[in-house]
């Protein structure tokens, strides 16, 4: 049987505690309902009995102290809530036992922005990870030694878990269930919990915000005309052209303050402003094409399924009610 720590701290999104509880504890049952022994030991395990969360409003009592917890299989470390720098700070406490658990073999799987807190253990230094979209560049600046994979929905990689945003971590969840278990029962799940089974990516659901917390004012300056001159099409010698640096200098500088580089950003913003008029709009796709400055339909398509995950066809037919209607 494998034992579950489900970590309880300040900070910590309630559902994201809840949750993987009752999915770990519903394979339990399903297993004892054909007639096999339970999979899992679940525990919510924290600093203290009683831990608050949001600011009072609820309060989860624990299974286990840390200190009384010597040995796991399995450690989750739910969603962080607000200040992101604060509750690791807040929670720094946790990361020898994290640790010192993967290194006796435990595994470890953060939910959404949870990878902040596993990131911060240092132990995926050199390795992949997820998060939710949201806080992507934020992540970036926080821990350049972990290769943060867009849109991914799950990350496994020397037995290190993470999910991207929000609801993703459902299919982390399903995944645990069935590299413990079986894949049947992952689909039980997937149909007990009504989850799409195999969900490989959150592009579809990114929104793309420029990062401008930095202090670059030229390339800062070069974002806001990309972005205001949307439908024209914009070079990046034009760019460093206006903005007085030369071209090798302004591309260097760019990818440092924004983690994209001209072109992408470029294309970035481009495709975000024909998502908003496909969702938004009766326009067909060649007219949207055309008000965000492409004019080749095959090099549309293709970057706007390389950034979406879905073509542009597809994407109207999804997120516009007067196409779902009609």
């Amino acid at each position: 049987m494998k034992h579950i720590s489900i970590l309880v701290f300040n900070e910590a999104v309630p559902a994201s505690i809840v949750d993987p509880r009752y999915m770990f504890t519903a394979i339990n049952q399903f297993l004892q309902e054909a007639g096999e022994e339970p999979a899992f030991n679940v525990q919510l395990i924290g600093l203290k009995k009683e831990i608050p969360l949001h600011n009072g409003v609820f309060y989860v009592h624990t299974d286990a102290l840390i200190t009384d917890t010597p040995a796991t299989d399995l450690i989750i470390i739910p969603a962080l809530s607000g200040d992101i720098y604060a509750a690791l700070e807040a929670n720094k406490a946790m990361i020898p036992w994290i640790v010192e658990q993967y290194r006796q073999g435990a595994e470890v799987a953060s939910l959404c922005i949870g990878a902040f807190l596993l990131a911060a253990t240092g132990l995926l230094n050199g390795k992949k990870c997820s998060t939710h979209w949201l806080f992507a560049n934020e992540f970036r600046t926080l821990f350049p030694d972990v290769t943060l994979t867009d849109g991914s929905i799950v990350t496994d990689e020397q037995g290190l878990y993470s999910s991207g945003g929000a609801n993703s971590y459902w299919n982390l969840l399903l995944h645990l269930v069935e590299k413990y278990t079986s894949r049947t029962m992952a689909i039980k799940a997937s149909k007990f919990f009504a989850i799409e089974i195999d969900r490989k990516s959150q592009s579809p659901f990114i929104m793309f915000n420029g990062q401008k917390k930095h202090e670059d004012e030229p390339i800062k300056q070069a974002q806001e005309f990309i972005e205001k001159n949307v439908t024209e099409k914009i070079s990046i010698e034009d760019l460093a052209v206006k903005f007085a640096i030369g071209r090798r200098h302004f591309e260097r500088r760019f990818k440092k303050a924004t983690n994209n580089t001209p072109s992408e950003y470029i294309q970035r913003v481009k495709i975000e402003a024909a998502k908003k008029q496909l969702e938004n709009t009766r326009k067909n796709v060649n007219e949207v094409m055309y008000d965000v400055g492409y004019a080749d339909t095959k090099a549309f398509r293709t970057i706007f399924k390389k950034v979406t995950g879905l073509s542009p066809v597809e994407y109207r037919n999804k997120y516009n009610k007067e196409m779902m209607m009609a």
